[in-house]
């Protein structure tokens, strides 16, 4: 059997290129003698991977000296109490609930402070991002906290929300690398690597400088200390070795195709591939209000639950595998990040089209 068309939420889909590269590298790393699995996180050709691997994704990203780039371990959900951890001074935050992920980090904040819902779209399964224009965010909240793209829900911020001068801290997740982002609006922009940029077991933490301080909350673990890492290059203990080198790998994947214009130009095409059938189709239809939906990932109904089941069955079959919606929202969804091939995309659609005319 050939590669499939992967369509997981995560880990998911890495370029080819990459793969195959790493599997050259394997046994022997640019003549070391060993795999980057087996050396000494000390050693200085993996000094070397980590800093041209941050080195990249400054580039990249353009990130302004001020911030520091972390390569942290725990998942994103382990930032959902180290934000609060570091950065709730006042012992005050404001949340902004669109989806699950977003409803666990503010869950989270509570054990630390007042953690205050400001904004939600609980009320339609989260399918839309509410108004931020305008929120009612306290004087003394230390933060505003999203979560930028909603990969179960499919929905995705267009602006970032009005802060009124506080700092924004926001998972990037499932969009993370997929369009150009100015670093200089947020205080925190992190995510775990495994939908855009790597192996899972990675979480990539973009930290204003003046946030890292050894003013933390009592009881902070050491390892919770966003300084603690800060000072050792985040090499303070063994870091997630491989899964850094291949995120670096992946960082240059993306130079190589243009950058974050490009791949936003790519993501748009592939995008609008799929929301234009699910527009036209009979059958399937989009579950999010169409101004919030994501480059990446994109749910999909057709109504009814057997119906569904058996597209997803079929789908597998045919080699689209991974559609099968969250339990939360049902029917399927396709995550289409950066390494997901245009041809991926007229394929399903494809497929779709062919399932419809079957099922009508």
């Amino acid at each position: 059997m050939g590669r499939v068309y992967n369509f997981s939420a995560g880990p998911a889909v890495l370029p080819e290129e990459v793969l195959k590269e790493a599997a050259k590298e394997m046994l022997d790393y640019k003549g070391c003698g060993m795999s980057v699995m087996e050396m000494s996180h000390r050693s200085k050709v993996y000094d070397t991977i980590i800093k041209e691997a941050e080195q990249d994704l400054r580039d990249i990203m353009n990130i302004p000296d001020n911030y520091k780039v972390l390569f942290l371990q725990g998942g994103a959900s382990l930032q959902f109490a180290m934000i609060p951890m570091n950065l709730m001074k006042n012992k005050k935050a404001a949340y902004i609930v669109t989806g699950q992920w977003a409803k666990k980090a503010y869950q989270e904040a509570q054990i630390y402070g007042e953690a205050i819902k400001v904004a939600s779209s609980e009320d339609k399964t989260f399918s839309y991002i509410p108004d931020c224009s305008d929120l009612d965010i306290p004087e003394d909240a230390d933060y505003v906290y999203i979560c930028e793209n909603n990969t179960i829900y499919g929905t995705k911020y267009k602006t970032l929300p009005n802060t009124k001068g506080k700092t924004l801290v926001a998972d990037v997740s499932s969009c993370f690398l997929s369009e150009p982002v100015d670093v200089s609006k947020y205080g925190v922009i992190y995510g775990g690597v495994q939908k855009n940029i790597g192996p899972a077991g990675v979480v990539i933490a973009i930290i204003r400088e003046d946030l890292i301080t050894e003013d933390v909350l009592p009881g902070t673990p050491t390892m919770m200390k966003y300084k603690t890492h800060a000072d050792a290059d985040s090499l303070y203990n063994t870091p997630p070795c491989y899964g850094i080198y291949i995120c670096g790998k992946v960082f240059q994947w993306i130079k190589k195709m243009g950058g974050l214009q490009a791949m936003k130009e790519l993501n748009e095409k592939k995008a609008k591939i799929l929301y234009d059938y699910l527009d036209e189709s009979s059958l399937f239809k989009g579950t999010v209000v169409p101004k919030d939906r994501s480059l990446m990932n994109v749910p999909f109904v057709t109504g009814d639950a057997e119906l569904d089941a058996k597209f997803v069955k079929e789908a597998k079959q045919a080699g689209f595998e991974n559609l099968k919606g969250h339990r939360t929202v049902g029917g399927m969804r396709a995550s289409i990040y950066n390494a997901m091939p245009v041809e991926g995309v007229e394929k399903l659609v494809e497929f779709m089209k062919k399932f419809e005319a079957e099922n009508c």
